[in-house]
């Protein structure tokens, strides 16, 4: 009787194996079936999705099955279809992605053949989505929060994805995280961003002016103009700087080198007679604030802002002669002039302005 009873247990063994077994096929199978082309509702695609997830529940619990890489990898081509397709449902898409992520480890240490190494990376990608989709979908309803997880999240996983970065940055300004704007802009510059002269004027805009940070900013600054020495905004930031501090000579130095390096580059011409013209407008401010009893001063004031607004024009004129679209250049002129009384040249600038702006 013993023998017969401990027959009959064996026989129970196998089968089950065998049982477990068809659960991967049934797996492989309902896998196969999606791809059927026919119209469904999210609702009905879940279904699906959630049936061929349940064969690979069993699969893994057995001995015998849980050990083919092929039950892990359809386990995770289930789950992570599941995350990517129901993206809306954050708590939902999350708890899949988790066991696709599970699923995808199992099925990489398994699979020493590379047989289902296609799979593998199908589920990957699904997961992938599943984030981004995740991230676009909470920046939509202005979750920022969520969104920069999501985006951050992403990065982790794709160290060289430059837009997932610039994403990041955008959802971190949102929620005034200004350091994660700075390094993940900063990332996507060093990744070859192509638009990487934006990301540079906000992560030097942010340093300067949410982080306070001036010898950051200045650094980043710096990295920028060399980066992209044609580009007015970088260079007149930086003499800007050096004028605001009282450090004018810094800024004309740097100045008189780049245009002795480039003499034909109508920027530096302008920018040069910027910080004669900016010294002007200080003294002006300053004549302004003067008690209108202390008539000496106010006249000294008013030769030495003078004296600055004409050793600003050469330089103005310079820009013109290199590039007479100059708006900078010409709209500076126009209102010195307009300041001199100089009807003649004022009236001609005006001119050249209405003809560039029609």
């Amino acid at each position: 009787m013993k023998k017969i009873l401990l027959s009959v247990l064996f026989v129970g063994v196998a089968s089950l194996a065998n049982a477990q077994k068809s659960e991967v096929t049934a797996a492989k199978n309902a896998w196969g079936l999606l791809g059927i082309s026919k119209a469904k509702t999210l609702a009905e695609n879940l279904k699906e999705l959630n049936d061929g997830l349940a064969h690979t529940d069993k699969a893994i619990v057995n001995e015998k099955s849980k050990v083919m890489p092929e039950a892990w990898s359809y386990r995770a081509l289930f789950s992570s279809r599941i995350s990517l397709v129901d993206s809306l449902d954050v708590k939902n898409s999350i708890a899949n992605q988790k066991i696709a992520e599970e699923a995808i480890a199992q099925a990489k240490t398994l699979d020493t053949k590379g047989a289902e190494k296609a799979n593998i990376q199908d589920a990957e990608l699904n997961v992938d989505n599943a984030i981004r989709n995740r991230g676009i979908f909470a920046y939509q309803r202005k979750d920022f929060a969520t969104a920069f997880d999501a985006f951050k999240e992403i990065t982790k996983k794709n160290p060289k994805d430059t837009g997932m970065y610039v994403n990041t940055g955008v959802v971190a300004k949102e929620i005034q995280n200004y350091p994660e704007v700075v390094s993940n802009f900063k990332k996507a510059i060093d990744l070859g961003y192509k638009d990487a002269s934006i990301l540079y004027s906000e992560i030097v805009s942010i340093t300067f002016d949410k982080m306070k940070d001036s010898v950051a900013g200045l650094a980043l600054l710096q990295e920028a103009g060399a980066k992209f020495p044609e580009n007015p905004y970088f260079i007149g930031l930086e003499t800007d700087i050096y004028i605001k501090r009282g450090d004018i000579q810094k800024s004309q130095e740097m100045l008189t080198k780049l245009i002795q390096k480039d003499p034909k580059n109508a920027t530096y011409q302008y920018l040069m007679g910027d910080t004669y013209y900016k010294q002007a407008l200080a003294v002006q401010n300053q004549r302004n604030a003067l008690d209108a009893k202390k008539t000496k001063e106010f006249n000294e004031l008013g030769v030495k802002m003078t004296k600055f607004i004409d050793q600003s024009i050469p330089y103005y004129k310079a820009a013109l002669e290199i590039d007479p679209k100059n708006v900078n250049a010409l709209e500076n002129l126009k209102i010195i002039y307009g300041f001199k009384e100089d009807k003649v040249n004022f009236e001609a600038t005006k001119k050249k302005l209405e003809e560039i702006q029609k």
